[in-house]
């Protein structure tokens, strides 16, 4: 089995567990992964911070986001600017966010571009991930394209019941330094402090 075909069979397993989460388990997970994150000093003292915007699976950053605007950091979200290719862009209100790609909320074409250098804390999604921060993502490469250029502060959130040690990786595969689950954050596979 190619590298390919085994990120396709895991994604299918993954995704099949994550429609079966509960809404109860999914909220208190998000609650908790959103208030580890706030607690972080890397957060605390990012100026500038790149975070997705959960969709209906992923984690609810909404609190996340939120908290950036009201602490007078300058909040980049993702902006589907081609196929695989995702651009950082700065909004000063979530009410500027709209359904784009795939109904995903981005930010308006017109909104400031952010260079990744000048991000000081990048928050990212997966759909599975292991503990050392080896992702996978739901396979159009948009972040893998993004850590290639950047060389920030990353974490990573996923909910732990949907962590798998075993993750197929490729060349092209950057892991995450920090990772963000419900039980607290790991930096390369070992718990660390919050």
């Amino acid at each position: 089995m190619t590298k390919q075909e085994e990120k396709q069979k895991l994604r299918r397993i993954i995704r099949d567990l994550e429609v079966r989460l509960s809404d109860q388990y999914r909220r208190k997970a998000d609650r908790s992964i959103a208030g580890h994150l706030l607690a972080m000093p890397e957060y605390r003292t990012a100026e500038t911070v790149f975070c997705f915007v959960g969709t209906a699976h992923e984690i609810d950053t909404r609190p996340i986001l939120e908290d950036i605007l009201a602490s007078g950091k300058a909040l980049c979200v993702p902006l589907c600017a081609d196929r695989g290719i995702m651009e950082p862009r700065r909004v000063t209100s979530l009410e500027q966010l709209s359904p784009g790609f795939h109904g995903i909320l981005e930010p308006p074409s017109g909104s400031p571009p952010v260079s990744p250098d000048n991000v000081d804390l990048a928050v990212l999604p997966c759909l599975t991930c292991n503990h050392l921060g080896q992702r996978l993502g739901r396979g159009g490469g948009y972040y893998d394209r993004f850590l290639a250029h950047y060389r920030g502060g990353t974490v990573l959130l996923c909910r732990e019941l949907l962590i798998r040690e075993e993750i197929p990786v490729e060349p092209h595969d950057y892991p995450v330094p920090w990772v963000l689950t419900e039980k607290g954050l790991y930096e390369d596979g070992t718990p660390a402090r919050l």
